[in-house]
C-alpha cells in the first residue's frame, strides 16, 4: 500500500465509523445532550478528565464551553467547565501524594457537587483512576458521562450514560471523540448560548 492509498484508508475508516456511531447512537447522544443543557441552566458545572489523548479532548471541550463554540456569547451565558487534566500543581501533587489513581478523584473531592456533571473519558473505558474518579463524582450525586471504546469497558457499567465507540483503534475513537465532543457543544451551544442572545 502507497502511503496516498494509506491516507485514504485511514480517512474512509474514520468517516466510516462516525456514521456507524451516529446511525446506531443519535438518540442516545440527543439524550446526552439535553441532559447537559438541563444541568447548565441549573447553574451546574461539568468537569471533565481524561490521560493522554483524552486529557487533550478534555480541555478542548472545557475550553470550548468556557468560551465561544459557534455563537457569540452574551455574559450570562458562559458555562462552567473545568479540565482535571491541566492543573500541573495539582497533577504532581496528588500523583507524588496519594497515588495516580487518585489524581482526578481527588479533584473530584474537591470541586464536585451534588448534580454537576462528570465526563470521563477513556478509549479502553479501564483506566483505574477514570474509574476511580466516576466512582467519586457517583458518590457526590453528580451526573456521569463517559467517552469511550472497546465496548465501553468497565466505564461502562459505572456512569450514568456512556457513548462507546465499536473500535480498538486508538487512534480513529479519538476522532470520533472529538467529533462527539463538538456535537455535544454544538447542541449546548444552540439551546442555551444562541437563545439567550438579544
Amino acid at each position: 500500500m502507497t502511503h496516498q492509498q494509506f491516507i485514504h484508508a485511514c480517512v474512509a475508516e474514520s468517516t466510516t465509523l462516525q456514521q456507524k456511531f451516529v446511525a446506531s447512537n443519535a438518540t442516545r447522544l440527543e439524550r446526552v445532550a439535553l441532559e447537559m443543557v438541563a444541568r447548565f441552566k441549573r447553574g451546574r458545572k461539568l468537569l471533565v478528565f481524561g490521560n493522554g489523548g483524552s486529557a487533550a479532548d478534555a480541555q478542548h471541550m472545557a475550553a470550548e464551553l468556557v468560551g465561544r463554540f459557534s455563537h457569540e456569547s452574551p455574559r450570562t451565558a458562559a458555562l462552567s467547565a473545568f479540565s482535571l487534566s491541566t492543573d500541573t500543581s495539582a497533577l504532581t501533587s496528588l500523583s507524588n501524594d496519594f497515588g495516580f489513581e487518585w489524581v482526578f478523584a481527588r479533584q473530584i473531592a474537591a470541586h464536585g457537587q451534588k448534580d454537576d456533571i462528570a465526563v470521563a473519558i477513556s478509549t479502553s473505558g479501564n483506566s483505574p483512576n477514570i474509574l476511580k474518579a466516576v466512582e467519586e463524582a457517583r458518590a457526590r450525586g453528580m451526573w456521569t458521562l463517559g467517552l469511550s471504546g472497546c465496548g465501553g469497558g468497565a466505564l461502562a457499567n459505572a456512569v450514568h450514560e456512556c457513548l462507546a465507540v465499536e473500535s480498538k483503534s486508538t487512534a480513529r475513537i479519538q476522532e470520533v471523540h472529538g467529533l462527539l465532543i463538538h456535537v455535544l457543544c454544538e447542541i449546548i451551544d444552540r439551546e442555551i448560548v444562541a437563545s439567550e442572545k438579544p
